[in-house]
């Protein structure tokens, strides 16, 4: 079987491990997590690799994902691999215009939905696109319109069971080069229309290469928690370098539902998003406020034991003394071991977490109490990782070491520049857009600042987000977003200044923290918009930004911030599908809220 092409890599990992564990996916009903061996994960690949055949798909045309997590998206990707076709996923949660512009950008006749508002959105599209053929459902519990246009995944299983197609395929698959496009993902961007990133099969196979050098101890006695979307290139790329490690993926359906999965499954890794960890840390120092004194004198005594141990000691591949050792054991079992088990990551062996800023606070934190955060760096079009820690010898207040193979300098601007085997071929029918993303020496413009220090990469600011205020200084938002975010209080902020003689900020306020701190000061309010009217609430949130903001200079810090009750959503717009601010499409919605803030 070809290793420079990800058809085989299913069937391979079948031969070696046969029965084995490959997948896992929960039952809602039961709430029993259910396993797929290699061998019937195999198997369903080449069943829908026939169905697809039979369907008429051709080499290297394109076929749609529009699903959560579902088994069901692995067996397709795999399937579509099979027939040299190209995936394209799309996020579960995308609109009408979202689906129907990738569709017609991607000439997609035949689509994959997971329920019933992927249905719904997809049927839209179909009506409308001079594209779109067919849709094929999932989950069985849907209600679907009749008609030839529209099918159930089990049904179309049965077609490929009866087919007799999988010579026509093996003959495909003679012709298979690492240089077949694999998938297209698309970039939703903080501006501007969708990208499609082309990412060809030798994209992914070079990332596992790499991987394989920088993550040998990721072996097939691990199980990882697929969390983040499979349209995420972090965990699609993840998830790939899983399998080809023989670790069993657990297939997470709902992230809301991500806190029960993690104590159901108890992972020894899983990829995530910082706001995942921001949220778990603001957890736990509230738990800590409400504490007694002599709890929190102990896991003040713990940190600063397990601070010494992991940081000083085992993060510079040094033996801790004996005396330390046993402190460790006794924090460790007073503190350390107790919140793991709380958490369900007393298994965890690995936690990469990318795509967006990491205070470093945090990130010493967890590592002081001994859960493994790899703290990394990396693109859509780099086919995730560009850098991430090592597992000693790491840099805090960098995004890791540099990956092997992987060539990075510092341009204009100090922009990060990309070369190497896993950046991608170019976006999909953008020609003018790749004109721009390369310079003429072929290097990948990442539009983000940033410096080397010892092979390490320091993130500065986002090139296309840093503002200038009127008074001639430059200001990082993100910076400045990273330091409130970690409040309990603060549940998302967008930082405005471009241009303006001070900075402000748009506050999305933790309601479930915020009541709570009504009820206990005896402040009412009949809805959430009162509540954040009351000056006392205003004053609270004041006080922490102000407390936050010790040791910024004084032309960064929020001069002035306004509430709003109702969170930014990529429903509306507001957020990326990797959750990142659409400061633009904030800015002029919430017009007036901002101009209020510099004429009071």
């Amino acid at each position: 079987m070809n290793n420079k092409h990800l058809s085989g890599l299913v069937f391979r990992q079948a031969e070696k491990y046969g029965e084995k564990v490959a997948l896992r996916y929960r039952n809602d009903e039961t709430k029993e997590w259910l396993p797929i061996s290699w061998n019937k994960f195999a198997e369903k690949v080449k069943t829908v690799a026939r169905a697809l055949f039979d369907s008429g798909l051709q080499e290297q045309q394109n076929v749609g994902i529009f699903s959560q997590n579902k088994p069901e998206c692995f067996f397709v990707d795999f399937g579509v691999f099979a027939n040299r076709a190209v995936s394209i996923p799309m996020y579960a949660t995308s609109t009408v215009e979202q689906i129907e512009y990738i569709v017609n950008d991607a000439t997609i006749e035949t689509i994959f939905v997971g329920e019933q508002y992927q249905y719904n959105v997809a049927l839209e599209v179909l009506k409308k696109s001079a594209y779109l053929k067919k849709i094929i459902v999932f989950d069985a519990a849907v209600k679907i319109e009749e008609g030839e246009q529209t099918m159930y995944f089990q049904d179309f299983l049965k077609k490929g069971m009866a087919s007799t197609s999988q010579p026509m395929i093996d003959e495909r698959l003679s012709r298979a080069t690492e240089e077949d496009v694999a998938s297209i993902l698309y970039t939703s961007g903080t501006t501007g229309e969708p990208k499609g990133a082309v990412l060809p099969h030798s994209c992914y196979v070079e990332a596992m290469r790499i991987h394989d050098i920088r993550m040998s101890f990721v072996d097939d006695t691990r199980s990882s928690l697929a969390f983040l979307p499979l349209t995420h290139i972090f965990e699609r790329a993840w998830s790939y370098f899983c399998m080809h490690r023989g670790v069993q993926i657990d297939v997470n359906l709902r992230p809301m539902d991500i806190q029960e999965a993690i104590k159901e499954t108890r992972p020894n890794m899983m990829c995530s998003v910082p706001r995942f960890w921001e949220k778990v840390y603001a957890g736990i120092n509230e738990k800590l406020e409400t504490a007694s004194p002599l709890m929190q004198g102990i896991v003040a005594w713990a940190l600063a034991v397990g601070k010494k141990y992991n940081i000083k000691y085992l993060k510079e591949e040094k033996n801790p003394p004996l005396f330390l050792k046993l402190r460790y054991k006794i924090a460790d079992k007073l503190v350390f071991s107790k919140l793991k088990l709380t958490l369900g990551i007393e298994n965890g062996k690995y936690f990469p977490t990318a795509g967006a800023s990491l205070a470093d606070d945090i990130c010493i934190f967890f590592r002081s109490i001994g859960i493994p955060i790899c703290y990394g760096y990396g693109l859509t079009e780099s086919t995730a990782t560009v850098s991430c820690f090592e597992p000693t010898k790491y840099m805090f207040g960098s995004v890791g070491s540099i990956m092997p193979s992987v060539d990075v300098k510092i341009g204009d601007d100090n922009e990060i520049l990309l070369k190497g085997k896993t950046i991608f071929r170019g976006y999909y029918n953008k020609p003018e857009a790749n004109a721009q993303a390369f310079t003429e020496d072929g290097w990948f413009r990442t539009g983000d600042a940033g410096k080397l220090v010892d092979n390490n990469i320091i993130l500065t600011e986002r090139i296309k987000d840093l503002f200038k205020t009127s008074n001639g200084k430059y200001i990082a938002p993100q910076q400045i977003e990273m330091k409130l975010i970690v409040d309990k209080y603060i549940e998302q902020v967008a930082v405005i200044g471009d241009k303006r003689n001070f900075v402000t900020a748009l506050i999305v306020p933790s309601m479930v923290a915020v009541k709570e701190y009504a009820k206990a000061q005896n402040i009412e309010a009949e809805t959430d918009e009162l509540l954040l009217q009351n000056p006392k609430i205003y004053d609270l949130i004041d006080g922490r930004i102000a407390e936050l903001q010790k040791g910024m200079a004084s032309f960064e810090q929020v001069k002035k911030f306004a509430l709003i009750a109702k969170g930014f959503t990529m429903e509306a717009g507001e957020l990326t599908n990797t959750l990142k601010i659409r400061r633009t499409i904030i800015s002029e919605k919430y017009k007036e809220m901002i101009e209020e803030m510099y004429v009071k």
